[in-house]
């Protein structure tokens, strides 16, 4: 079985000079010693942000929008910049090193560090993918549930970070529990005033008369770098894409809708709330052919 590799970012202090191109910008790790220390803000407060890269045939797929979402992400909780240049050296070397695998991902974490030390702790870790073609063929089940915002708190309340990719996901697990005492496998969140958002790991699209739409990605939402690839092989098969207001009304009436992400690629939904849904197999097929072949 393939190990985990894990490559631990040389992070410099806020106020340290700017990187040294010519130093170290990782250091290789053993995964199972130790590594993180227990006041890292981290853990003890999910103060940090991360990203996770799919990887096939060792090629990391929309390496460049996931490190610019990565920098939005960290500038968001006011964190340190990333240096691009030293996480994308971490990253390349992390996948060179995994076991030839047709599916893997590479996870990028940078937290603010230990209380008080004012230097960001970053790591790079990569592993084989789970297996998720039984997602991608048979489709998911999904229940709607409230994620207890107005859709427009990303810009009335800015502080709740809504629409960066942060550690705290401790809400999103509890909905992923709450959708499997349901008898599903997945949820996609509400607004409390009535608009569809997205998944708990993943962005929702629908097949709206021959369109592609998914959720406005201006209402608290995180914008996916997956989600953007299936409207640019839309576009590229001339199938019309928009960004919209979502209602609930709008998704049960939809001729049919995946969950995207990264890992997993395109999941087409198969019920919502016990309702049975129609799976486009054809254009989930077409979907995920491209997906795996991505270049950049």
């Amino acid at each position: 079985m393939t190990e985990t590799v894990l490559a631990v970012l040389n992070q410099p202090s806020r106020d340290a000079a700017p990187h040294d191109p010519e130093a170290d910008a990782f250091t290789w790790a053993k995964p199972l010693e130790e590594h993180i220390q227990v006041q890292d803000l981290g853990i003890t407060r999910g103060d940090g942000v991360f990203e996770t890269i799919t990887v096939v045939d060792g090629h990391p797929q929309a390496l460049e929008p996931h490190l610019a979402r990565f920098a939005r992400s960290a500038a968001m909780l006011d964190l340190p910049e990333p240096d691009t240049d030293a996480w994308r050296q971490a990253i390349e070397a992390v996948c060179a090193r995994l076991d030839p695998v047709r599916e893997a991902f590479v996870k990028t974490v940078l937290t603010r560090g230990v209380e008080g030390t004012d230097r960001p702790t970053g790591w790079v870790y990569g592993a084989p993918s789970p297996d998720s073609t039984a997602a991608r063929t048979e489709g998911i089940s999904v229940v709607t549930l409230d994620r207890g915002y107005r859709h427009d708190v990303e810009r009335t309340s800015p502080w709740l970070l809504q629409g960066a990719k942060t550690l705290s996901y401790g809400v999103n697990m509890a909905a992923l529990r709450e959708a499997v005492r349901r008898g599903a496998d997945d949820a996609v969140f509400v607004s409390t005033d009535g608009y569809v958002l997205e998944g708990t790991r993943a962005n929702l699209i629908l097949s709206v008369g021959g369109r592609l739409v998914t959720p406005r990605t201006d209402i608290g939402i995180l914008a996916g770098t997956t989600q953007a690839d299936v409207f640019r092989f839309a576009e590229a098969a001339g199938i019309e894409t928009a960004y919209e207001l979502v209602t609930l009304d709008d998704f049960h009436a939809a001729d049919a809708a995946w969950l995207v992400s990264s890992v997993r690629q395109a999941a087409p939904i198969r019920s919502v709330n016990g309702t049975p849904w129609t799976v486009d197999a054809e254009l989930t097929t077409r979907i995920n052919d491209f997906l795996l072949a991505r270049e950049v």
